[in-house]
């Protein structure tokens, strides 16, 4: 997965619909979440789109995430939250401002409203999980 900084570099130099198009191939560039793990546990709520995000935690604590929507603007702005986040401690992750991470992309303003409601509930998750996976 792309890092953060990464992503905002290219995404500075590019249109509002150029900017659409990366978030999409964010999207389609997650590895695939197999259908078991599309759970009632793993459904971000209030996303106007059905949203998973499932902790795989890896080698020392460190994060990784499998991700699905059923919506290929929704899937890329969850590709992204997660670009934040990979690879990092999940203690780190727990503590980490993660909206403040994604404030260059200036989303609100870049999508409509409903494709980005759900994005704090997106980063509340992934911190909860963050949280359980640090506190052991």
């Amino acid at each position: 997965m792309r890092n953060l900084s990464d992503i905002a570099e290219e995404y500075d130099f590019l249109e509002p619909d150029e900017r659409y198009r990366l978030l999409i191939d964010l999207g389609r560039a997650l590895p695939p979440m197999p259908d078991a793990l599309k759970t009632d546990a793993t459904l971000v709520r209030g996303c106007s789109a059905s949203v998973w995000v499932y902790p795989v935690t890896g080698a020392g604590d460190r994060l990784n995430f499998l991700a699905d929507s059923n919506a290929a603007i929704t899937k890329g702005i969850i590709a992204l939250v997660l670009s934040a986040v990979e690879g990092k401690p999940a203690a780190e992750v727990a503590e980490m401002d993660i909206a403040g991470a994604l404030a260059p992309f200036d989303l609100k303003n870049q999508l409509s409203s409903n494709r980005t409601q759900g994005v704090p509930n997106m980063i509340a998750l992934i911190k909860d999980h963050a949280g359980r996976i640090a506190a052991g």
